[in-house]
């Protein structure tokens, strides 16, 4: 193998790596922004930035990252870049303008709140909005989850919902036709059990969907969590022992956490943990990614008030440490309830005493680089309502789950909803050669936005595959080019997409380019000064060219390029060397010559000089004249 070949594959060959790297840190960065991994996921987003790679939707995102972690003097840098982007998502105004108020620059804040409310922004709620922090309001800006719809639901309680290996798990007291005795006083429905059913079925639960082993009682049990290998099962049930149920001094039976051992497909081997205590409560058990670390909610003494989170060690062994209580930060006087640890370790919970919409909201925490919760912030709606919202659960895509509520229109005392989150959207497809169907490798592809300015670039791998992330309800345009071939470039958009949605395939082919082109048949044009309609002279010129597209090169195709001299503001000779284009391409639109050969018409302005006038030395008119031109390149000719 020669050299140079060996070298031209290896640079390809890097080029398709390094563009395949890029995508994949771009899925591991809105996974971990998903995720509330926040401080994770700077580090990615500052990376694919300076590669230019998705730079104005990773803007965004950084933006959004520094929000969250209560950096408004960082947000504000990022976002005051993310405003100034083409057709940027309102929302984004209003972002800004809670950053501003955030370093206490309140004059520039009403500002953008107006530009805001004059684009037709709405806040979700009235609330949220007037009564929350600065990380709640940002977040809540646009609505972050949906609800799709959820099959098994009874007319009594359901909750807890937990989703494993294709199964969803919930705790529900659905069972109906059981004797008084084991009616709860409370609601006069049904103790609550354990219920596993196969995900996406239509099945109403009975008393088949029951959990197999020994996990239900005759009286309260559940919800649960699994351990990362499959083989424990943490839950909650009410104290008692046998058929006698046991109470504190007040008369009350209190919650415990029990678990239990898969055997042969059912959970056997129930044993109390050894943090219970008869006198106060123990329950709603949630497990950290590795299992290293369980969470509960408890009342025991100590605590800041009502419910506390609370977590303790579970020592290698089996063994569990001493609870620890998770501080002022995530727990308040009143009630936190239903913690649930995601596959980053961030916690969720659900509380009356923190603002939120109604009792019980959710929230999510924020961590720092050691991990430490530094806030939390409202879910917001619809996950949140005025009424009770619990049992928050997510999967780990980031994007799904589950979470519980007594809101007005369920079917029920408490439903499970289940939520999903936008996907990311992404235009992909493949970049082939039109005369043999091959891949092309190291094409690079520019996403633009309407008006033409550059959003991002990537590059085609070994298959000639590319994919680049974009918004929902926008219009763009793919650039595509390679030294070899002729540039291409084509409209996509992204309105009307449905909401499941997360790719548009844009498969694009590229003309090769012949080599030894006459290219010295095509003249250049001139331009009389501050002028750019074409004048006798040029007509002549162009009526030449017109000529050898129409008759003698019938396949020819060319690209428009013209220029200004030097005198005059640079940004005004860059539009009246556009306007020079435009004029050329209309009149040899005008005389026969297909729109579709004239591959691209550009200006230029002052910045490719063809003499040494650029305004530092004196010139002759006719020095000037040889710079106001119009030159044309031949791309494809047989």
């Amino acid at each position: 193998m020669k050299l140079k070949n060996y070298i031209s594959i290896c640079i390809v060959l890097f080029i398709s790596m390094f563009s395949f790297a890029q995508s994949g840190l771009q899925k591991k960065a809105d996974n971990l922004f998903n995720k509330f991994s926040f401080y994770n996921a700077i580090e990615v987003y500052e990376e694919l930035i300076s590669k230019n790679y998705n730079s104005a939707y990773n803007t965004r995102q950084l933006a959004d990252c520094y929000a969250y972690l209560r950096n408004p003097e960082t947000a504000v840098t990022y976002f005051k870049k993310v405003v100034e982007q083409p057709n940027v998502p309102i929302e984004y105004y209003y972002k800004y303008s809670e950053a501003l108020r955030g370093i206490k620059d309140y004059d520039e804040s009403r500002i953008w709140m107006k530009k805001f409310k004059d684009a037709g922004g709405v806040l979700n709620d009235k609330k949220i909005s007037e009564d929350a922090d600065f990380i709640t309001a940002v977040f809540n800006a646009k609505q972050q989850y949906f609800f799709s719809e959820v099959k098994f639901n009874s007319k009594h309680s359901d909750f807890g919902a937990y989703e494993r290996d294709g199964t969803i798990y919930f705790a529900s007291s659905s069972d109906e036709g059981v004797s008084t005795k084991h009616v709860y006083g409370w609601n006069n429905q049904p103790f609550l059990d354990v219920y596993a059913i196969a995900k996406d079925s239509d099945t109403i639960i009975h008393h088949k969907s029951k959990i197999k082993g020994k996990i239900n009682s005759n009286y309260h049990d559940g919800p649960l969590t699994i351990s990362k290998d499959g083989q424990t099962l943490y839950f909650s049930r009410t104290n008692f022992i046998g058929n006698e149920l046991k109470t504190d001094e007040n008369g009350l039976s209190n919650l415990k956490i029990y678990k239990a051992i898969l055997i042969e497909g059912a959970w056997e081997n129930i044993e109390e943990l050894s943090i219970n205590n008869d006198d106060y409560s123990i329950g709603h058990p949630a497990l950290n990614a590795d299992g290293s670390k369980l969470y509960f909610a408890s009342d025991m003494p100590g605590g800041f008030g009502g419910t506390d989170i609370y977590y303790v060690d579970i020592n290698t062994d089996g063994s569990l440490g001493t609870p620890k209580n998770l501080g002022n930060t995530v727990n308040t006087n009143k009630n936190e309830v239903f913690p649930f640890v995601n596959s980053e370790d961030v916690l969720f919970f659900s509380s009356d005493g923190h603002l939120g919409l109604g009792l019980l909201d959710i929230f999510g925490t924020v961590s720092d680089k050691d991990n430490t919760i530094v806030s939390i912030l409202n879910l917001g709606v619809p996950v949140n309502s005025n009424k009770d919202d619990f049992s928050f659960f997510m999967n780990e895509d980031g994007l799904t789950g589950y979470m519980a509520s007594n809101r007005d229109g369920g079917i029920g005392d408490d439903d499970i909803y289940a939520y999903y989150k936008l996907p990311e959207l992404k235009v992909e497809g493949t970049v082939t050669d039109s005369s043999n169907g091959n891949p092309i490798a190291n094409a690079t592809v520019s996403l633009l936005d309407a008006t033409s300015n550059e959003l991002a670039q990537v590059a085609t791998d070994e298959n000639g595959r590319y994919d680049i992330n974009i918004d929902r309800d926008a219009n763009y345009y793919l650039k595509v080019n390679n030294d070899n071939y002729m540039d291409i470039t084509i409209p996509v958009t992204s309105k009307g997409i449905e909401d499941s949605i997360t790719s548009i395939t844009k498969n694009i082919t590229l003309n090769p380019i012949e080599k030894g082109l006459p290219i010295n048949e095509l003249n250049t044009i001139y331009f009389d000064f501050d002028k750019y309609d074409i004048n006798k002279d040029s007509s002549i010129e162009l009526d030449k060219i017109v000529d050898m597209m129409m008759n003698l090169h019938p396949t020819m195709s060319i690209k428009i390029e013209s220029h200004t001299d030097s005198r005059g503001p640079e940004h005004y000779n860059d539009r009246l060397s556009q306007e020079r284009a435009k004029s050329t391409y209309e009149y040899l639109i005008s005389k026969g010559v297909q729109a579709s050969r004239i591959i691209e018409y550009k200006g230029y302005g002052e910045h490719k000089l063809t003499n040494n006038c650029d305004g530092a030395v004196p010139c002759t008119e006719e020095e000037h004249q040889l710079n106001r031109r119009t030159q044309f390149i031949v791309l494809q000719i047989n």
